[in-house]
């Protein structure tokens, strides 16, 4: 329901600030276990829902899809997903030939598909849709507010004028986030001085819902298969690394130029002939991590706790997670009667997700750092790797299972 106008000060559970992909499943997810949730963003929900395509989609594990059912928003998905049933990681050069020795995950790893994609402008239009439908549930944007939080709980005062109550305030404003800085959370950060491009491309060949990660000297080219459209009817999301300087030169191509860098990325030609199509996005990329999660009634989700290399494209599901713990947690707590913000909840909260979320954080900088160059000794040593997990069926099974979030 949207923000209405009394008197009073407004009493909640829990008062999210940031009404992005995290924060509003989030409040979405508490506010279907009967929790009152308010929810505040700066900007207004409606110019989020980009009504063209733009290339931007979001590769939703299994476990982060069952999360959005939970949370009544997959449900309102105003467009198809695309299911990813089989995912190959092979390893090469630009302009040739993978490596003949590669890990596959295929259909018979796993009892369901891996995961899903989403278009991003789909995901903003069934948050926005479901954060107004939800009962319970208080959404206040465009707004902002001051947050003054003690030991009793906290008060939110908003440029709107309303004030709110709440046991608990989460920070999901993403990596710049002004409540983690308020509360004097230190956070590490570990640049990669290199750029992400995201696009999209229609092919000439059917997926077949197969997701490609083609590791190269400069960085991970990922490309995921979408759901195809009227006017392209094969379609799939590519994300690459570069360097810096050489990612805003390929995104400033021509387009005869794009596709041919393209088409040297891809490996080989499975999906035959390539044509981008909307628009291009180039992000730096960097990794960071906050000392803690927590403080006085106050708690960090998604990028505002943890940001991680795109390498595995476990980011967003990253963030996902912590929302699936928190919920759980503040669930069995809330339905007991307790002080959701209570110190004791938060370490739970806290216990739960840093440990795990650091070691993804390791790995992902490992990985990157393995597979990100072309010394010939490590190359051999992760094509072995790669062939020697695709052989050990009950290991294959068991990345796949983390990788889902299961």
């Amino acid at each position: 329901m949207s923000s209405t106008t009394t008197s009073g000060p407004l009493e909640v559970d829990v008062c999210i600030v940031g009404a992005g992909p995290v924060g509003a499943t989030l409040a979405c997810r508490l506010a279907t276990d009967g929790m009152k949730v308010a929810i505040i963003d700066r900007a207004a929900l409606p110019p989020m829902e980009h009504p063209a395509f733009d290339g931007r989609a979001y590769a939703i594990a299994a476990g982060s899809r069952r999360l959005l059912e939970d949370a009544g928003v997959w449900q309102r998905l105003p467009m198809d997903s695309c299911d990813i049933r089989e995912i190959r990681v092979t390893d090469g050069r630009p302009g040739r030939p993978p490596s003949r020795l590669f890990l596959e995950f295929g259909r018979e790893d796993a009892d369901q598909p891996f995961g899903a994609m989403i278009e991003a402008r789909a995901l903003r239009v069934a948050l926005n849709a479901s954060l107004h439908a939800t009962p319970g549930l208080h959404v206040f944007a465009p707004d902002e507010g001051v947050v003054t939080r003690n030991p009793d709980g906290a008060v939110i005062r908003t440029t709107s004028g309303r004030v709110i109550h709440a046991r608990l305030v989460v920070a999901a404003e993403g990596r710049r986030s002004p409540l983690r800085d308020q509360a004097r959370i230190t956070v590490t950060r570990l640049p990669y001085n290199q750029c992400g491009i995201v696009c999209a491309v229609a092919h000439e060949r059917p997926h077949e819902g197969r997701a490609l990660e083609h590791f190269l000297p400069a960085g991970p080219f990922a490309q995921l298969p979408m759901a195809g459209t009227a006017e392209h009817p094969n379609l799939s999301a590519l994300v690459w690394t570069e360097s810096e300087k050489a990612a805003r030169r390929l995104a400033d191509l021509p387009h005869d130029a794009f596709a041919h860098e393209i088409r040297r990325r891809m490996g080989d030609d499975w999906l035959g002939a390539v044509n981008p199509v909307g628009r291009r996005w180039v992000y730096p990329l960097s990794a960071q991590y906050a000392q803690r999660y927590i403080d006085t009634r106050l708690a960090l989700v998604g990028d505002a706790a943890h940001g991680i290399h795109p390498i595995a494209g476990q980011g967003l599901n990253l963030g996902f997670r912590d929302v699936i713990a928190m919920a759980d947690i503040l669930r069995g707590v809330h339905a007991g009667g307790g002080d959701v913000g209570a110190v004791d909840v938060l370490r739970r909260y806290q216990a739960r997700c840093r440990p795990a979320n650091m070691l993804m954080l390791v790995a992902t900088d490992a990985l990157e750092r393995l597979f990100g160059n072309d010394n010939p000794v490590l190359r051999l040593a992760r094509d072995v790797g790669l062939a020697t997990v695709n052989r050990i069926t009950p290991l294959r099974r068991s990345f796949a299972r983390h990788a889902m979030g299961l």
